[in-house]
């Protein structure tokens, strides 16, 4: 019988790539993987077909773990703090996970992720936006994922310094825009 406590050679070799990345290193090899989980080079082969379906795994945890960051900071009474609460760890996100953040929103088209799996965050901020302003879900949900996604992208590209006052303002500007027109 398996240690339910013990990862599964999957979730390991999963593990170790998302941490291989996070590391910096931006050419993760299977074989690299394989080393850091400390099995032979030919066992990630047996859950994975190639990288990029290692990397497309790695993508959904980040994904996964995203949309949980989401949901911690989505907490407020107040749906139009919970959504700049939802913004701010959007952000933060990125900013502490980089590399991660990249990958998951690569333009790869070999690497295939299912689109239900990769929209949690998106959903839980869209239900936000459609408690907000019923009339305006889907332009309000959109024009928060630009803004949001947009601070995100410019921070990691040196583009936008860290300052959480005018990030928070941005985001509550966005969230007030909301309400007036509801």
């Amino acid at each position: 019988m398996s240690d339910p406590t013990v990862p599964s050679l999957h979730d390991r070799l999963v593990d170790c790539a998302l941490a291989l990345i996070e590391a910096g290193d931006a050419e993760v090899s299977l074989r690299a993987v394989a080393r850091a989980a400390q099995v032979s080079a030919m066992a990630p082969y047996r859950h994975f077909a190639d990288k990029r379906a290692l990397m497309a795994a790695v993508a959904l945890r980040g994904f996964a773990m995203l949309e949980a960051e989401a949901k911690a900071a989505d907490d407020a009474i107040e749906a139009a703090d919970a959504l700049t609460a939802q913004g701010l760890s959007y952000i933060a996100f990125a900013r502490a996970h980089p590399a991660l953040f990249r990958l998951m929103f690569a333009d790869d088209a070999g690497m295939t992720l299912p689109h239900d799996q990769c929209r949690g965050a998106y959903a839980l901020m869209a239900a936000r936006v459609a408690h907000m302003s019923p009339d305006q879900a889907e332009a309000g949900a959109l024009a928060c994922w630009g803004l949001v996604h947009g601070l995100a992208k410019l921070a990691l590209d040196g583009r936008l310094p860290p300052d959480p006052v005018a990030e928070r303002a941005a985001l509550e500007l966005m969230a007030r825009a909301l309400v007036a027109r509801s």
